[in-house]
C-alpha cells in the first residue's frame, strides 16, 4: 500500500468519525464515507459518501456536509498531523442505492417467473 493510498484511507477513516461523532447538524441523514481518491501531491482529497433516504435527505446531507467543509478539513489536518491541510471535495456515491433497486428488480423477475414453473 502506497503512501497515497494510507493516507486516503486515514482521510477516510477520520471524516466518517468527525461526521458521525462530532458534527450535530440536524440537515445530516445516514451517511456512510464509501472511499477516498487523493491527488499525487495529497493536496485535494474527493471524498465518495453515500446518503439513506429520499432525494431531500441527499440534499439536506450535502449541505451540511459543504457547511461543515473548513471544520472538517482543519480537525483531518490536525489529527493526520499533515503538512498541508488537504482541501476536501464531498461527492455523492449513488452505486449502492443502484445495486439495492438492481435487486428489486431482480427479485421482482423471480417472483413472477416462479409461478409459471409450478403451473
Amino acid at each position: 500500500m502506497s503512501r497515497q493510498d494510507r493516507i486516503a484511507e486515514a482521510i477516510r477513516q477520520e471524516v466518517s468519525l468527525i461526521i458521525h461523532d462530532k458534527l450535530k447538524d440536524p440537515r445530516l441523514g445516514f451517511v456512510t464515507i464509501i472511499r477516498v481518491e487523493i491527488t499525487n501531491d495529497l493536496r485535494l482529497a474527493k471524498v465518495f459518501y453515500s446518503v439513506l433516504g429520499k432525494e431531500e435527505d441527499h440534499k439536506k446531507t450535502k449541505q451540511a456536509l459543504d457547511s461543515a467543509l473548513g471544520y472538517l478539513r482543519s480537525l483531518v489536518a490536525k489529527r493526520l498531523n499533515l503538512r498541508l491541510a488537504t482541501e476536501l471535495l464531498f461527492m455523492e456515491d449513488r452505486s449502492t442505492e443502484f445495486s439495492v433497486r438492481i435487486e428489486e428488480v431482480l427479485r421482482e423477475i423471480k417472483e413472477k417467473n416462479e409461478p409459471e414453473k409450478n403451473s
